[in-house]
């Protein structure tokens, strides 16, 4: 008996990507306690050289945050003194523009918190991808390793995809959100980490956001992945094994012209509804998860649109005009977005802020360094000026 047309194309597997997913998640958050860890540990140990005080009061997560804003800028004026020195050649006239130009990117980045300086390195990674779609060359490679296709087979591409970029608006809109939501999201970690019982120093978040981010994007991947191949291609390879029914020969002009025009609507009706499944690529799943932490975390905040400008509105109900955007794109099969990755991300940003913090602090005494924490005092941060000397 031959087999059916179904069995004979097969079925695309989900358990490389599950596993890839899961495992990829389980080791960023790992590395992400481990690194997190030696971190507080090293800048502990270094305040303490620096005086026989800490040894009776006690260090701070804020004080670990100033010593670490202390040696940021520190290390931007060495390299702003080594910038005018290598511009004494230029003429003088052109000199004072240089060194203003620098300061003008240098200051906004020493003012930032660190989770928005965070988040505009990602968005730099994201340009820099961007940038590489422009390369003709590069492109065919692009789009086999920086595209997820869920027929293809692929898993890494889960990751890849995420920081993946083929059109500037696409990219655009990606940052400014991340650099907003991104940073509120960071801020909610790091305070959820005060709160930790017992209490842990923590000298950077970066890592554990990075771990967050990162699986936010994989889960928000996979949720479109399975979707692709256990609900859309199923429906593709229905429709293709139904045999097509001929239609009955016209036996007039009028029957003969009728058919030739009903044709092409009938085929672009079919073409219509058929299920499509697209390679998917961007952050917008991950920046998903930042804006459902951000809106849970701070219910009372605003928002509102900066392409294009409009009037603040309550951070709740902008979430969810979005989810409800993404829900009706899902019901009424539009094909712009990808809906289902963007309503992934938001689910797992909803899951961290209910179980993320705990998780965290379990993942941190699992890797813990002896002697991390015991000094327990802990407030939060508060901001370092860089001041540049511009007059050389």
């Amino acid at each position: 008996m031959r087999p059916s047309f179904r069995r004979r194309v097969g079925k695309p597997r989900i358990r490389n990507q599950l596993l890839f997913v899961g495992l990829g998640s389980l080791l960023a958050f790992s590395y992400a306690a481990s690194r997190t860890n030696i971190e507080t540990e090293y800048w502990t140990k270094r305040l303490l050289s620096m005086s026989s005080t800490w040894q009776f009061h006690g260090i701070t997560t804020t004080d670990l945050k100033r010593v670490q804003n202390a040696e940021l800028i520190r290390e931007l004026r060495e390299w702003f003194a080594g910038l005018n020195r290598s511009v004494q050649d230029v003429p003088a006239l052109i000199r004072p523009w240089i060194s203003l130009a620098f300061v003008s990117l240098l200051q906004p980045y020493a003012d930032a918190s660190e989770g928005k300086r965070l988040c505009w390195k990602i968005c730099l990674l994201n340009a820099g991808i961007y940038l590489a779609w422009k390369v003709r060359r590069l492109q065919p490679a692009m789009a086999v390793r920086f595209m997820h296709n869920p027929l293809s087979g692929l898993s890494y591409t889960l990751l890849t995809s995420m920081f993946s970029h083929q059109g500037f608006f696409h990219l655009l809109m990606n940052c400014l959100a991340l650099e907003s939501f991104g940073s509120a999201a960071y801020y909610y970690l790091m305070r959820e980490q005060t709160k930790a019982d017992p209490p842990m120093l923590e000298s950077t978040g970066a890592f554990h956001f990075l771990a967050f981010f990162t699986s936010a994007g994989l889960f928000s991947g996979l949720v479109s992945h399975v979707v692709s191949t256990k609900w859309k291609y199923p429906q593709m390879i229905k429709q293709l094994a139904v045999p097509t029914q001929s239609a009955a020969k016209p036996e007039t002009w009028a029957g003969a012209i009728a058919a030739s025009s009903a044709k092409p609507v009938a085929e672009a009706a079919a073409k219509q509804a058929a299920p499509t499944i697209l390679p998917s690529l961007g952050a917008s799943g991950a920046v998903y998860a930042c804006v459902t932490m951000t809106a849970l975390a701070f219910p009372d905040s605003e928002i509102a649109l900066f392409i294009p400008p409009s009037y603040p509105i309550n951070i709740q109900y902008g979430v969810g005009a979005l989810l409800a955007f993404d829900t009706i794109g899902i019901l009424r099969g539009w094909r712009v977005f990808d809906h289902w990755a963007h309503l992934g991300g938001a689910a797992f940003g909803v899951f961290y802020y209910t179980y993320g913090p705990d998780f965290w602090n379990h993942m941190r005494r699992a890797y813990a360094i002896e002697n991390i924490g015991d000094m327990i005092n802990i407030s939060s941060g508060a901001p370092c000026i860089l001041h540049l000397d511009t007059r050389r």
